[in-house]
């Protein structure tokens, strides 16, 4: 049995890169969520920031979509 060291290199530098995608959208998403802004108590609705609300559900969206071809991927294989 021979291990093709460029090919698993190859999968491990790609699921390196869609892990460390998945956990910056999810940051950037939690860090655009209206109401964090950390001061004063006082939080903004959703409603007072409509680009950031847009902005947080769209990496929230691709974090989802991202899993959810991986669940797929697994399942089919």
């Amino acid at each position: 049995m021979q291990i093709h060291w460029g090919d698993l290199g190859a999968v491990f530098g790609v699921s390196l890169g869609i892990t460390l995608a998945t956990v910056v959208l999810f940051s950037l998403g939690i860090a655009a969520w209206p109401g964090n802004e950390g001061g004063g108590g006082v939080r903004a609705r959703p409603a007072d920031r409509p680009a950031a609300t847009v902005t947080a559900v769209l990496c929230f969206g691709v974090c989802l979509a991202i899993a959810a071809f991986g669940i797929a991927l697994i399942i089919a294989g």
